[in-house]
């Protein structure tokens, strides 16, 4: 009876400890929805990288990367997002443009972190990750307070993604003086921005006081006189700082706009949204200081000379973000017992990664982001 008992033990145990095992050995598979040919194949393949990198980093053999190509179309990313639902794959990083998330809600079990920091009109089982204006306004509301800038102006391209800019506002309770909706065409811009700043009025002010003192008998008359001609206007200007909504070529047309109409980044704060560090707008020295709110400088230039180092080519802003999803996901497993249910994005929680804090609560992912100022051709950090 004895023996009976321990053989029955043994086998038991056996039983036991394989099933540890193969649990211990099952792996929690991710898909990853990425263009990997066509034309923005070489965004695709730079994540890719970025996410065996992360994977490196992380060395836990229970987490497994399945890569599919999107094509950068809404249809083939639904093609290939249901053959990963087909293999049991129920949380998908990717796709990369807020374009492909169009018939993602026909895969309603499965959760989607998209690559897009749009906001607006993604299906509910797309969270969007990027750096979306939401966390931008935040941190540029930060600096607004802890500067005392109380006057502000919002301006706002007249885009698509005004809208998004304006929800943004709306959910951030940033207090304006005033928004402001410009046009992209660069023949209406300038009147727009000479409407904004009073320029015509002040530019008046200016001629009708050198008139007066002309016509007096003012003390040093002519010295007041020369003074006053080295000034392009003369009058208030009723903001104390603006947030100009563009990048690029446009951005810098609106900021040179405000420098012609005698209201530079000198008299007021000029602040913008998230530039990725464009080395550009070091060298429009006339506009500096700029202010803008971004992912950590620091982290981002280690992680592009170990990008470097490994693939012997340049990666891509995105690929940045793609390391830290990897990251995000396997922190967020760990703090549900690796469990691929709904909680896992419905809690709230936080995260540490290379861009910043990520914190996500109820499907919606914010970031808490670095400021930093244009000056002196460097980009400086303010915090």
């Amino acid at each position: 009876m004895k023996k009976i008992y321990i053989i029955f033990l043994k086998v038991f145990l056996i039983i036991v400890f394989s099933s540890f095992k193969a649990i211990s050995e099952e792996k929690i598979k991710i898909g990853l929805i990425v263009p990997l040919s066509g034309e923005y194949s070489f965004i695709g393949k730079s994540i890719l990288k970025s996410t065996r990198m992360a994977l490196n980093k992380i060395d836990d053999e229970r987490i497994m990367i399945v890569p599919k190509d999107s094509k950068a179309n809404p249809i083939d990313t639904l093609k290939a997002s249901k053959e990963l639902y087909n293999k049991g794959i129920k949380i998908i990083i990717g796709p990369v443009f807020s374009e492909s998330n169009q018939y993602l809600d026909e895969l309603s079990e499965v959760t989607f972190l998209s690559f897009t920091n749009k906001i607006r009109s993604n299906p509910k089982n797309v969270i969007s990750a990027g750096v979306n204006a939401i966390s931008q306004i935040n941190t540029i509301k930060k600096y607004l307070n802890e500067n005392n800038l109380t006057n502000t102006i919002f301006l706002v391209p007249e885009t698509e993604y005004k809208r998004e800019i304006e929800e943004a506002i709306e959910k951030s309770n940033l207090m304006l003086k005033e928004k402001f909706i410009y046009s992209k065409d660069p023949t209406l811009l300038t009147k727009q921005i000479e409407d904004l700043t009073r320029y015509q009025q002040r530019k008046q002010n200016l001629e009708d006081e050198i008139k007066r003192i002309e016509n007096s008998n003012t003390f040093n008359k002519k010295k007041k006189i020369n003074e006053l001609k080295k000034k392009d206007t003369l009058g208030f200007i009723n903001f104390d700082s603006v947030i100009i909504a563009d990048f690029s070529e446009s951005l810098k047309s609106v900021a040179t706009s405000l420098l012609y109409t005698d209201v530079s980044s000198k008299r007021i704060k000029y602040i913008t949204l998230n530039q990725w560090f464009d080395e550009s707008l070091l060298k429009e020295t006339s506009l500096h200081p700029i202010y803008f709110p971004s992912i950590n400088k620091n982290n981002f230039e280690i992680f592009q000379k170990e990008y470097i180092q490994n693939f012997k080519n340049t990666p891509n802003q995105i690929s940045f973000l793609s390391y830290d999803l990897i990251g995000f996901v396997y922190y967020l497993l760990i703090s549900n017992d690796f469990k691929t249910n709904e909680n896992l994005f419905i809690k709230k929680n936080k995260f540490k990664g290379k861009i910043g804090i990520f914190e996500i609560n109820k499907k919606t992912i914010t970031h808490q982001l670095n400021f930093y100022e244009i000056q002196e051709e460097n980009f400086k950090e303010i915090f």
